[in-house]
């Protein structure tokens, strides 16, 4: 249950509005509510839906021309009754600047650490993520349903050996190395892997070490070499054309954005 504190009227003076899932989602909000959105969608303030919270932001018109994501399970439905949009089923989360969608709840949680990274930087969202004992970065990419059936208590699983590589970037953790620290085979590990986190060893990798500079960037005073080494980026060149292909800025303008607000 969400207590409310404020009515429709709101919307037109906020800054980000959340869309959460509900659960008759096939029917459409009531009209107001429908123009509330629209109306705030076109003054471009940012909205961000919730797993079924799609199919209220689609019914505002929000959605026509976009890809967006929902929960798997309501993709077809979303398509059925907004054919003008089209849905992703394969990743946590879509950033399209203004309009942001996510899948089930749990990658709801995912998308609000990323609104918070965007806004605060990586070192909030991370303090925030360790707070709720979550994920610190899961990339919107990441498949959001894999078809498996849950590993036994007894069966392997790679949870200390990612724990450990998180302490570690600044190796060269090479897939020997990893599959040698978890006692299985690099085949296995390799499978094992992608289906407990979705992705490669190598992209999730790329991930945590990206997230990881960032928050040098947000909280030292390190030259953009020295990060690059402590975070098993090799060089500041390489840093940099990784960092701008993941963050979509250069490391410099990045940490003139957030160190401020680090401090």
């Amino acid at each position: 249950t969400l207590g409310l504190t404020a009515g429709l009227e709101a919307l037109a003076a906020a800054d980000t509005i959340i869309v959460p899932g509900f659960e008759d989602f096939r029917r459409p909000p009531r009209p107001r509510v429908r123009a509330a959105l629209k109306l705030a969608g076109r003054a471009g303030i940012r909205i961000a839906s919730i797993c079924t919270g799609a199919f209220a932001v689609a019914s505002a018109g929000l959605l026509d021309g976009r890809t967006v994501t929902t929960h798997w399970a309501k993709a077809d439905d979303l398509e059925e009754l907004y054919p003008q949009l089209r849905v992703d089923r394969n990743v946590l989360y879509i950033d399209n600047d203004t309009i942001l969608t996510s899948a089930g709840f749990t990658a709801g949680i995912d998308l609000c650490l990323h609104l918070v990274r965007k806004d605060l930087g990586a070192a909030v969202a991370n303090d925030i993520a360790r707070d709720i004992v979550a994920a610190p970065h899961r990339d919107g990419g990441q498949a959001q349903y894999i078809n498996r059936t849950l590993p036994t208590p007894q069966a392997t699983t790679l949870a200390d050996t990612r724990e450990w590589a998180l302490l570690h970037l600044e190796e060269d953790l090479t897939i020997p190395h990893l599959a040698d620290h978890a006692g299985v085979s690099p085949r296995t590990l390799t499978r094992l892997w992608r289906q407990e986190t979705g992705v490669s060893p190598h992209q999730w990798l790329l991930t945590a070490r990206i997230n990881r500079a960032r928050e040098l960037l947000e909280t030292t005073d390190l030259q953009v070499e020295q990060i690059a080494i402590r975070c098993g980026l090799g060089s500041g060149a390489n840093m940099r054309a990784r960092f701008r292909d993941t963050v979509g800025n250069t490391p410099t303008a990045y940490r003139r954005t957030f160190q401020h607000q680090a401090a």
